[in-house]
């Protein structure tokens, strides 16, 4: 594996650096996986577990950071997840040939992968449609509006159930075609988290998409598969993952 650490993107702001680690391989498919943290804290070196077993499958791995709360506020943090992905389209043939990307974050990083999914705006500016990507990883994200977006951006209590053009299930219906997409919750994660990640699922259902989702449902508290391993050793994030990946490749 080779990793280059830092490589900027976007408008030069401190936080508009991302991580890529290269397999050994020279043609590859990508992920491009945005980390999680609240949209207030996180970092992109993180989920070594996690990165470690896609590259060890021959996938290249591009990790951004981004600007978060309190500096950030709407819709900043998404602007640079869309920039990220860009970069990813414009740039990865540089360290080898990518045959296709596939994007996904977890938590907050969920909540971003939805947006750029569900949400054609933010990538249009790239000239890029979220079925140009191969499929999408939304691990434990929020559908609604995002909790901080609440507390920071709208000053009311974060435990509110809002749905409105920032929420990535607003979105869903407006576009006829969906790339495929895997989503990954606990059966004991956040409070409301599995019940708005099955509300997505039917929300797709009633659109007629129910062929582009998959569900993986682990079991523990929020995002705590990251760090585990199968009796095999390997991370049971990176595992799904894979297995839904390969899928998609080989139905193509």
């Amino acid at each position: 594996m080779k990793l280059i650490s830092d490589i900027a993107y976007g408008i030069a702001h401190e936080n508009q650096k991302l991580d890529l680690r290269l397999p050994d391989n020279d043609e590859f498919y990508a992920v491009v996986f945005i980390h999680g943290g609240g949209l207030e804290k996180g970092d992109k070196a993180n989920d070594k577990l996690h990165f470690g077993h896609l590259v060890s499958k021959g996938y290249a791995v591009v990790a951004p950071n981004y600007r978060m709360y309190p500096d950030a506020k709407y819709p900043e943090y998404v602007e640079d997840a869309a920039a990220a992905v860009a970069w990813a389209f414009e740039h990865l043939n540089e360290y080898g040939k990518c045959k296709g990307i596939f994007v996904g974050g977890s938590s907050a990083g969920g909540y971003l992968s939805m947006m750029l999914c569900f949400d054609k705006r933010w990538l249009a500016p790239y000239g890029i449609k979220p079925t140009d990507v191969k499929g999408w990883l939304h691990v434990a994200g929020q559908p609604t509006c995002h909790f901080n977006y609440l507390k920071y951006d709208r000053g009311i209590d974060s435990r509110r159930v809002i749905v409105d053009e920032t929420a990535p299930l607003y979105h869903i219906g407006e576009d006829e075609e969906y790339s495929p997409m895997l989503f990954t919750v606990s059966d004991n994660d956040m409070k409301n988290r599995y019940e708005q990640t099955i509300l997505v699922l039917s929300t797709m259902k009633h659109f007629g998409h129910e062929d582009k989702t998959e569900l993986k449902v682990f079991q523990g508290t929020h995002c705590q598969y990251h760090g585990q391993s199968n009796e095999n050793g390997e991370n049971l994030l990176g595992v799904a993952e894979c297995e839904f990946m390969e899928k998609v490749i080989k139905s193509k």
